[in-house]
């Protein structure tokens, strides 16, 4: 290595570029979507195209080619695509993931000698430049082509060998003029590429691709112990008569809390009484008794056959069981018993209850993920995921997982997904941004939201608008719920039916992924437990609920008209096209989603305000939606079935909560002719 002195006379190393690099005058730099410098993946579902972007550029005035390499990560071979220049120094290519699983993808970038000698040509002739140096860059492409002539297939050598004749020959300026523009010529000069002069973007870039559900779908969350209309403890046979229930309501996912066996000591009463009476059924979340622990069932609710049941009946209408993992003990669990080490044990000897002051959870043990044990703790829990994935379960909301290490969750996720690509995580963390994020980044395919505490207009804009277009939507996919059974916000608690259908409306079109916990919601339950305070009264947590869900006054049929245009609407199935547009009206709130050919626009109005009609102006951007000023259309309510003609940007809008509260719109650009008007309207 070549030494040099520095001013003080000593004498240090000179560091050098490797010497396979030092033709590589390419660079590449601001590659998108990359999270974090790739240590943690972008996330696509299967069919999707993955839009790459980034900046390539080099020294002087030379043209430069670049190509977007991509694989599965278990294949070989990289396929390839050109990119193209479409803003200052700024390069774009995309590419389509067909199958779920990991992929890899890269940029490369190179100085395209070929090129660059022919827009040198076009600047002599634009300048009229004749004579020996015209001869001479006649010669050098000439020069240029024979080399590229060893590379090439014989068909195309001979292709070259003509042309490069053309060059070097005797014929005119204009003939080999034409002859350096000839596109048979460029294409395979293009391919001709000397690895000395490409550089390759490091590192390779991943994305997840998940199956679709991932990105879409309506969430419907049920207790099984409260089935039963008499209010005795349901089943998992309950459950099965419950299906067509809520698969007419039109719900994708039926997630289940949990449904292992239920601890006895230290249980919790109704209302979370820190005493539990005689008959209280106690928390589901504290798992384990005598009876097993997080791969049993409890004897309440039936047994693991009950369950393979429930599972085959949701798939026959067309819905898919989600289970909810917990990981955490009762003091009952035979873990405790059998595996003491995995637990905190505090100075008196006894193990540590989780407690999140001045909240205590006696009924509760949380796990020790940094005992000495560890490693045995991690693969233990791994197991239970694959043992309910065994039972045919591949979606999994998962409790708390902010409380966990992130390490752990980073681990456990790859390692089902390296065999099970079609398992599912949604991450019920209600915490900080930077801790939602985090746990997104390592890898659980959906997170829970702030939506339930984003009420007025502008908190819902400026929440969905970063959302669906800030860079965290390349990893961040929401699920929003307007109410949990840890939730009930005042705004359902004060605001009555027309709440409830307005949060309805927000959560299924805002979010491509949405859910409700039923029959509470449906049946607008809305009495907290005290003032000021978001549980319950007489939570469904701590005791069997009776639930009338044939009641009159419910929002079956209201949902599943919902259901049903998030069905029918693909641009109801993804987020990223979410746009927010102006109304002189805080209490009113409009957006719309739409497909990227506009065969699909939906456009949705919310009064905000549960109690008062309210009105206003609304501004649409016709330019987006391809309508010209004086193009009427029509705005057909999908909700109610009434049809509207607009005409413009600007249309005046009214909404009776008591009546309904919202507007889903389809907007159609063509009009029926006039003798059709009368059926139209």
């Amino acid at each position: 290595m070549p030494r040099e002195s520095n001013k003080s006379g000593a004498v240090r190393s000179a560091a050098v570029m490797p010497v396979e690099a030092g033709r590589r005058r390419v660079v590449i730099e601001a590659v998108t979507p990359q999270i974090e410098g790739g240590r943690f993946a972008a996330k696509r579902v299967a069919g999707e195209a993955v839009v790459v972007e980034a900046d390539i550029f080099t020294d002087g005035h030379d043209a430069i080619a670049a190509e977007l390499l991509w694989r599965r990560a278990a294949d070989r071979d990289w396929q390839r695509a050109p990119m193209v220049l479409f803003d200052n120094d700024r390069w774009r290519g995309k590419f389509t993931v067909t199958q779920t699983g990991r992929w890899l993808y890269t940029v490369r970038g190179w100085v395209d000698v070929f090129a660059s000698w022919r827009n040198d040509l076009e600047k002599r002739r634009a300048s009229n430049q004749g004579g020996p140096d015209l001869a001479l860059a006649f010669l050098t492409g000439a020069a240029l082509i024979e080399r590229a002539e060893k590379k090439v297939s014989k068909a195309d050598a001979g292709i070259l060998a003509a042309m490069r004749e053309r060059l070097a020959g005797s014929a005119d300026d204009d003939e080999k003029f034409a002859t350096a523009q000839d596109a048979a010529l460029a294409e395979i000069m293009a391919g001709v590429r000397d690895a000395d002069l490409i550089t390759t973007y490091a590192p390779e870039l991943a994305v997840t691709v998940e199956r679709e559900r991932a990105r879409y779908g309506a969430w419907y969350e049920m207790f099984p112990r409260s089935t039963r209309a008499d209010g005795t403890p349901g089943t998992f046979d309950d459950c099965i008569a419950r299906a067509p229930y809520v698969a007419g309501m039109g719900f994708d996912v039926l997630y289940l809390p949990p449904v292992h066996p239920i601890g006895s000591t230290n249980r919790k009463g109704r209302n979370n009484a820190e005493t539990a009476a005689p008959g209280d059924v106690g928390s589901p979340w504290a798992i384990g008794s005598a009876d097993g622990g997080h791969k049993a069932i409890d004897p309440a609710l039936g047994t693991l056959a009950g369950f393979r049941r429930l599972v085959a009946a949701a798939r026959a209408h067309d819905l898919e069981i989600a289970l909810d993992i917990a990981f955490q003990c009762s003091p009952d669990h035979p873990y405790v018993r059998e595996h003491p080490q995995w637990f905190r044990t505090r100075p008196d000897g006894s193990i540590q209850f989780a407690e999140n002051p001045p909240k205590k959870y006696q009924d509760i043990y949380p796990f020790d993920f940094e005992c000495d044990d560890w490693r045995a703790l991690w693969e233990e829990l791994k197991s239970v995921f694959l043992f309910w994935i065994g039972e045919g379960v591949q979606i999994f909301r998962v409790d708390n997982p902010h409380t966990k290490p992130f390490r752990f969750w980073e681990w456990v996720i790859a390692e089902i997904r390296r065999d099970h690509p079609d398992t599912i995580f949604l991450a019920e963390a209600f915490t900080r941004p930077k801790v939602m994020h985090r746990l997104a980044r390592l890898g659980f395919s959906q997170s829970y939201t702030y939506f339930t505490w984003r009420n007025t207009k502008y908190e819902l804009t400026e929440y969905f608008t970063e959302l669906a277009q800030d860079r965290s939507r390349e990893y961040f996919r929401p699920n929003v719920w307007p109410n949990t059974p840890d939730i009930l916000h005042e705004y359902l608690q004060f605001g009555g039916r027309p709440a409830f259908v307005a949060r309805l409306v927000l959560a299924a079109t805002l979010s491509a992924n949405y859910g409700i916990y039923g029959p509470a919601f449906e049946l607008c339950e809305n009495h907290a437990r005290e003032p000021g305070s978001e549980e319950y009264l007489n939570s469904e947590k701590y005791e069997i609920r009776r639930w009338d869900v044939a009641r009159s006054d419910s929002l079956r049929d209201v949902i599943a008209r919902i259901n049903a245009i998030r069905r029918d609407n693909l641009a109801l199935h993804s987020d990223w096209s979410l746009r927010f547009h102006a109304v002189d009206n805080d209490a009113i709130i409009a957006y719309s989603k739409c497909m990227p050919d506009r065969s699909n626009i939906v456009v949705v109005v919310v009064n905000l305000d549960p109690h008062h009609v309210q009105s206003g102006w609304l501004d649409l951007p016709l330019d987006a939606f391809d309508l010209a000023p004086d193009q009427p259309y029509q705005m057909h309510d999908l909700l109610s079935g009434a049809r509207y003609i607009w005409q413009g940007s600007r249309n005046f809008v009214q909404l009776d909560p008591q009546v309904l509260p919202a507007h889903v719109f389809g907007l159609r650009r063509r009009v029926p002719n006039e003798r059709d008007f009368d059926a139209f309207i």
